[in-house]
């Protein structure tokens, strides 16, 4: 869309403000920087949120109580400096936006706050998963083999992932700084002569800086690039001990109903003494693949890849997940795993699994 003339966009705000029961809105509250972000926008819907966005903060201000030359915030950053737009407003906007740009509050005129919890990764319990090969005595390069246990073929499962906003419109607006923590359990809730332990709990707290992008990228529109550090490890000493910490970059691509999540990853080498799984990546690759696929609001299809790449000694993962409506928000939850390293200590274990029960949340 070509950029349009500010007065021209002046107006048309004015007359929607008109035509709405509110008073227009003045030149001087709307900089021409923020009405030309506004018309850059390529996806009508986006485009729409954020003039409502600007007319939404200037009808929610209150009249001004001073001169103009005491406010302290400079022309061009008087969007950010009104007050949020009305509950009512927010909700409108939010709800033209896409998967993703609701995921990560990318979206003009909806950003949520910090230190709001929000779901991260899939929330789920899966009270029965079936595998095929129990890993009894769990082994790595650097770590003789664990005491064998008699592991039942079926278990529970679950996992809880969160997520907050700590900054919002960081390095001059260009992006949000996020904190999450992901945890994931494998209990052998069945397995009454071992007294029904937690055979493995995954720990994974992580940083991201989340920019915003608006770009095609055969045929799909690229929503965000996401910079992170990811630590992981399960918390139990030698000779089970697992972890690993690295830095990613992932690059979020939409089209409709469907979305993409590219991730990249480069691990941070620790020393031979200290690494209970140096041959990690040799497993679990350099990177991963979500696809995502959402048809009537209310069926999602998502399938993760991992692979590691290599021609000679090729190994990695895939899981393929389908959810369902059940009752009210909850959904019906089905997962299949096949590869290796469904779980830490299964790094360097290859097994298939299936599991049913319910997901609370889903990736978007």
């Amino acid at each position: 869309m070509p950029f349009m003339h500010s007065a021209a966009l002046r107006a048309a705000l004015s007359v929607l403000a008109l035509l709405s029961g509110s008073p227009a809105i003045a030149d001087h509250n709307v900089s021409d920087e923020a009405l030309q972000r506004c018309a850059a926008i390529v996806e009508a819907l986006d485009r729409l949120a954020c003039y409502d966005a600007l007319a939404g903060r200037q009808q929610a201000s209150p009249p001004a109580r001073e001169p103009a030359v005491s406010r302290s915030t400079s022309p061009d950053r008087a969007p950010e400096a009104q007050p949020p737009a009305p509950a009512s407003q927010a909700t409108t906007a939010s709800a033209h936006l896409t998967y993703l740009a609701r995921h990560w509050d990318l979206g003009p005129g909806t950003k949520d706050g910090t230190f709001v919890l929000e779901p991260h990764k899939q929330n789920y319990f899966l009270p029965a998963r079936y595998t095929t090969s129990p890993n009894d005595q769990p082994v790595s390069p650097t770590e003789g083999p664990a005491t064998p246990v008699a592991l039942d073929h079926v278990e529970a499962k679950f996992q809880f992932s969160l997520k907050t906003k700590v900054v919002e419109r960081a390095f001059d607006g260009y992006a949000d700084l996020w904190l999450a923590y992901t945890q994931q359990s494998s209990w052998q809730a069945y397995n009454a002569p071992l007294s029904r332990p937690f055979r493995e709990t995954d720990y994974e707290p992580e940083t991201m800086l989340v920019f915003p992008t608006n770009y095609e990228l055969l045929g799909l529109r690229g929503r965000f690039i996401n910079l992170g550090l990811v630590h992981q490890s399960n918390g139990r000493s030698d000779p089970l001990s697992r972890s690993w910490t690295r830095v990613y970059a992932q690059f979020g691509f939409e089209r409709g109903d469907f979305a993409l999540l590219a991730r990249t990853w480069y691990r941070i080498p620790e020393s031979a003494s200290s690494d209970n799984n140096p041959d990690i990546e040799h497993f679990l690759g350099y990177g991963d693949l979500v696809a995502v696929y959402k048809w009537n609001e209310r069926n999602t299809v998502s399938l993760l890849v991992r692979n590691n790449l290599s021609a000679n000694a090729n190994k990695g993962a895939l899981q393929l997940d389908w959810s369902f409506p059940l009752y009210g928000k909850l959904k019906g939850y089905v997962q299949l795993f096949s590869g290796y390293g469904e779980s830490l200590i299964d790094y360097n274990w290859r097994q298939t699994t299936f599991g049913v029960g319910v997901l609370f949340t889903d990736w978007m």
